[in-house]
């Protein structure tokens, strides 16, 4: 199993931690206080990056206990009070049942932009996006550990699916709207992706030449004093299309944690956070904590310039 996934965040958290060090830490003020989801975009944009590192534990169709590291990072840029482009690269491990099996991969990055509006306690976010096809596992014949990795990160992080779509080129559109005031935040989000086939021929994975899915999802989010938030996200996604790949049409996922929320000097702050999510199946809550759908600890950093 590689440890690509976990030193990428390690090594970005002691380079923030050493830089800002002898920095002077302000109190939070209303810019702040928006509560993060975990699973959906925010409806803010910014000058800034986000690294989060996540473990899944779940059963292969099979039944046999499997674990999916990942690691992503996130940057954008603020071209305009409404506009910024944004970038978001994934590095994915798998520790499959028997080491023959085990794989890691460097999935499909995703390039767009996201148009943010905001009128009194309430925001608007717009986001347009493509992935670029050059992940690795694509083609007619690939690496049976690296292709087993990319499926087993499809389980593990269903908000992430078109980064670990190699063979296809998916397009989204996603929309935003939140209600932030008085520190309660409320988020509801949609999104759209279709996926068209440029790499490997049909046959290579069952999925047909374009696929669709589409996701909905609400966030809750509330402040604890100045600078502890706790948010909470359910999302849903379903194959619409339903190529015969996938063994189930449709993921329910929610997701709880805290986060803290600090500015650092006059220009720069940090909102790191840890949660818990986990797939709800046919059984509801009251499935084993660990089924075919994944349950995931998830560490996460944003920062913001």
């Amino acid at each position: 199993m590689t440890t690509t996934s976990v030193r990428l965040p390690i090594f970005f958290a002691l380079i923030i931690s050493a830089s800002i060090a002898p920095m002077r830490v302000a109190h939070a003020d209303n810019s702040l206080r928006y509560s993060l989801p975990w699973q959906l975009r925010p409806v803010t944009i910014d000058d800034g990056a986000r690294v989060d590192a996540a473990a899944a534990a779940f059963n292969d169709p099979q039944g046999n206990f499997d674990v999916a590291l990942s690691t992503m990072f996130a940057t954008s840029y603020k071209v305009t009070d409404h506009w910024a482009p944004l970038l978001r690269l994934g590095v994915i491990s798998n520790n499959a049942p028997g080491a023959a099996l085990d794989g890691s991969s460097f999935v499909n990055p995703v390039v767009g932009a996201t148009y943010a509006r905001r009128e009194h306690n309430y925001r608007f976010a717009l986001t347009l996006a493509t992935t670029i096809p050059i992940g690795m596992g694509g083609g007619d014949a690939p690496d049976p550990r690296v292709a087993r990795t990319n499926a087993a990160a499809s389980t593990a992080r269903p908000a992430d699916q078109a980064m670990f779509e190699v063979n296809y080129l998916t397009e989204s559109v996603g929309v935003a709207v939140a209600y932030v005031g008085h520190g309660f935040t409320a988020q509801a989000d949609a999104m759209l992706h279709q996926g068209f086939r440029v790499r490997g021929s049909e046959a290579a994975d069952s999925g047909g030449g374009a696929r669709t899915s589409g996701a909905v999802g609400l966030h809750l989010g509330a402040f604890i004093g100045s600078h502890i938030s706790v948010g909470a996200d359910l999302r849903y996604q379903r194959w619409l299309s339903e190529p015969t790949i996938m063994a189930a049409a449709d993921t329910t996922t929610i997701a709880i944690g805290p986060r803290l929320h600090f500015r650092i000097g006059k220009e720069m702050s940090i909102h790191p956070g840890f949660s818990l999510s986990r797939g709800i199946d046919a059984r509801g809550l009251d499935a084993p904590l660990v089924t075919s759908q994944a349950t995931t600890v998830q560490l996460d950093l944003p920062v913001t310039f």
